[in-house]
């Protein structure tokens, strides 16, 4: 059974940075495609970033040029570098995997992500 933990959430001030990580464990994860979205409150969870097995990425307009995913397939772990932070950007954070290769708009759908963290909260404080 996949299981994803998310870690590295806080409260930080605007302009500042977190990084956060989620783990994976429970499977062989080089070939998943890997994904990050986030839930405010009273609204619908979104994308931020994904991540295929071969390192193509792609990234919400939102957050384009300041957020990077990464990940180390050895360690079955995916990051997102979060930096020049924002009010807005808070949110519960939550990490995603898909067994094989998203590609293009398919990246951005959460519907199909087969497994999911229980969350983080990103909390940034004006």
């Amino acid at each position: 059974q996949v299981q994803l933990v998310e870690s590295g959430g806080g409260l930080v001030q605007a302009g500042g940075s977190l990084r956060l990580s989620c783990a994976a464990s429970g499977g062989t994860f080089s070939g998943y495609t890997r994904g990050w979205f986030r839930q405010a409150p009273g609204k619908e969870r979104e994308f931020v970033a994904a991540i295929t097995w071969n390192g193509n990425n792609r990234y919400a307009d939102s957050v384009k040029g300041r957020f990077t995913i990464a990940r180390d397939n050895a360690k079955s772990t995916v990051y997102l570098q979060m930096n020049s932070l924002k009010p807005e950007d808070t949110a519960v954070y939550y990490c995603a995997a898909y067994a094989g290769t998203l590609y293009g708009n398919h990246l951005t759908l959460k519907e199909l992500y087969d497994s999911w963290g229980q969350g983080t909260q990103v909390t940034v404080s004006s």
